[in-house]
């Protein structure tokens, strides 16, 4: 009988977590982690693997959950408020209008990229108005490989990603703990425990074209023909992996 509010992710899922968080030291006693969730299949999953850890692991930490609004048509966080309220997990929100801004600031810039800078930003701030000293971010594998690709392609040079890294500021510790997970892991997660994903989370990248689109499907397609390439692909990306 379930006798809690969150779905118990599958072991394979928390297996890679839970490696991640070892070969990192992401998650250390005492820490309070401000998770960064879009109302997407991978923030939901990682809310529901860190609400499963918070209750199992051998260190005490704990759990809050922002989202950050780019008032673009069409994404709505608020349907999301009774979910949290159930999961007993205080949910912090900030809007700013990151879309209009980006036509009259970004420079040299994917849209992507820019709105993550700003998404950042905020919520440091919200961790320092409210006590976090962690800030958890939900990228997996796929989003780790295709930061690679762009790199390589876009700017000459090796990069991708950080697994867990402390801010120029010094005071908010971040981390991925998804990095050895598969996208394919957190859909079928979602799907199976039913979480209440907001269809279409990030408008606007959907609305426009990519350069991450375009290296989602370059990956998909290279995929078919060596099954081991997202393996291979960490064991690449391992050296740029590590915090500053």
């Amino acid at each position: 009988m379930k006798d809690t509010p969150w779905s118990r992710p599958p072991k394979s899922l928390l297996r890679k977590v839970g490696r991640a968080i070892a070969d990192y030291g992401m998650i250390r006693e005492g820490d309070r982690i401000l998770l960064g969730v879009s109302g997407g299949k991978d923030s939901l999953s990682l809310l529901q693997v860190l609400m499963h850890l918070q209750s199992y692991a051998p260190v005490e930490f704990g759990l809050g959950v922002i989202t950050v609004d780019p008032e673009v048509e069409g994404f709505d966080p608020h349907s999301l408020t009774a979910y949290y309220e159930r999961l007993g997990v205080p949910w912090h929100y900030a809007e700013q209008p990151i879309m209009e801004d980006a036509r009259s600031r970004m420079s040299g810039d994917s849209f992507c990229a820019y709105c993550a800078r700003m998404k950042r930003g905020i919520m440091y701030s919200t961790c320092r108005e409210h006590g976090y000293n962690v800030l958890a971010l939900a990228q997996h594998l796929d989003d780790l490989a295709e930061s690679f690709l762009m790199s390589a392609f876009h700017q000459g040079r090796l990069g991708t990603m950080k697994a867990c890294y402390t801010n120029d500021a010094g005071d908010v510790r971040v981390i991925r703990p998804l990095v050895y997970v598969r996208e394919t892991q957190t859909a079928a997660f979602a799907a199976e425990a039913a979480l209440p994903i907001i269809p279409d989370s990030c408008p606007a990248c959907f609305s426009a074209p990519t350069q991450r689109a375009h290296f989602k499907i370059l990956l998909a397609q290279e995929e078919r023909d060596n099954p081991q390439l997202f393996a291979k692909l960490l064991h690449a990306m391992r050296p740029l992996m590590a915090g500053d």
